[in-house]
């Protein structure tokens, strides 16, 4: 399987999102993309396609910044930036 990571078109893109509990499986899997950033990444607007992410952490700065710079001399995209925020009731 070929993996061809989407670009967007546009340098900077904000949204804010909401993820979603899912009961049957018992985890906080659904994650609701905006319309912002399907704009920006058309191909995910195909719905016979399919679709994968790759994730990847570092709680220390350095550490990230190490691997943002493996990935860019690789020649990939920046990387979404994404941080989980627990809202206030």
């Amino acid at each position: 399987m070929e993996e061809n990571i989407l670009r967007p078109d546009r340098d900077e893109i904000k949204a804010k999102g909401k993820m979603y509990y899912h009961p049957e499986d018992h985890a906080w899997n659904i994650l609701r993309i905006k319309k912002e950033i399907l704009n920006e990444f058309k191909p995910l607007k195909e719905k016979m396609s399919k679709f994968s992410y790759n994730m990847f952490f570092h709680s220390e700065w350095n550490n990230f910044e190490l691997a943002i710079r493996r990935h860019r001399r690789k020649g990939l995209p920046p990387p979404i930036m994404m941080w989980f925020v627990k809202e206030n009731l």
